[in-house]
């Protein structure tokens, strides 16, 4: 499986000398080009890239030839032509960073596109459950999560985090539990390897993991969703983290909006991993660099 060798290469370069690191992609051209915001993302895969030696670029949306009309194709192109070998996409359109590599024929890596997918975000969770969990990944991929129980809670329908995490979870062993009011997750989800539940304490009964979403407000326009019954039923407060199994991880992508989806003394508090996985998010990308530009670690 590709994420089993991904880890390991995240492992190898972890441990890896860091004069020896620091060379790997020296002389390499990386174009991070984004037509979203980003804080994490874009930050993590521009330091990871500096962090091998490589030449890093940023081109977005608001400083570019996009604001005037230019095609993600022309654009794509330019960057070819002024030497990118590698570029890291952000784009609202699903499927864009495909389209892209297609046409460009460099590797693109998806630093998510649209409400579609967030592959690296879903890989760095992944590491992080392991490494609180005390996850041993010796055996096959698909026994590394047996047995264990991970509810992700809050704007299911426009979280491409979610949908990462809702596709490579249940492949690994775990039990998935979608939670939220059915506004912000539909029946829909169903047709995923996952259960859904509307009843936040009850899906939190025996769970390792609580991974809570941001509410979306830019996405709510015409959704009928009270901000204040959200927040009673299904934030992760210091109730709620005391009611869970002993050992509960509380996770979060961010950005976060503390005193909605999650308070501020879980977030601050042992329980959350929320800086592990910004962390292992510089790690990982690192790993994905290496393997996009064919560089052996």
């Amino acid at each position: 499986m590709e994420v089993a060798s991904i880890l390991a290469l995240t492992d190898r370069l972890e441990t890896m000398d860091p004069k020896a690191k620091s060379t790997l992609l020296s002389g390499r051209r990386v174009a991070l080009l984004f037509y979203e915001s980003s804080t994490r993302t874009r930050t993590s895969f521009e330091l990871a890239a500096k962090s091998l030696g490589a030449t890093t670029t940023l081109v977005s949306d608001k400083s570019s030839s996009i604001e005037k009309g230019e095609s993600l194709k022309d654009t794509g192109l330019t960057l070819r032509a002024l030497g990118a070998e590698c570029i890291i996409l952000r784009h609202n359109a699903g499927g864009a960073p495909m389209l892209l590599a297609r046409m460009t024929g460099l590797p693109v890596l998806n630093a998510g596109d649209g409400m579609h997918q967030h592959p690296s975000q879903a890989l760095l969770d992944l590491r992080t459950m392991i490494r609180r969990l005390g996850v041993a990944t010796r055996g096959g991929p698909g026994e590394w999560l047996r047995g264990r129980t991970v509810v992700i809670t809050g704007d299911i329908r426009h979280s491409r985090v979610a949908r990462s995490n809702a596709m490579l979870l249940p492949r690994l062993g775990a039990k998935v539990i979608l939670c939220g009011p059915e506004a912000l997750l539909p029946e829909e989800a169903r047709c995923l390897d996952v259960e859904i539940s509307r009843d936040f304490d009850q899906a939190l009964d025996g769970a390792d993991v609580a991974m809570m979403l941001r509410i979306q407000r830019e996405r709510l326009e015409g959704l009928e969703i009270d901000l204040n019954e959200y927040s009673a039923r299904y934030q992760m407060n210091a109730d709620r983290l005391a009611q869970g199994k002993p050992g509960l991880v509380v996770m979060h992508p961010g950005p976060m909006i503390r005193g909605l989806e999650i308070t501020g003394d879980v977030a601050d508090g042992p329980s959350s991993a929320i800086e592990e996985q910004v962390a292992h998010g510089l790690a990982v990308r690192a790993a994905l660099l290496v393997r996009a530009l064919g560089v052996s670690a």
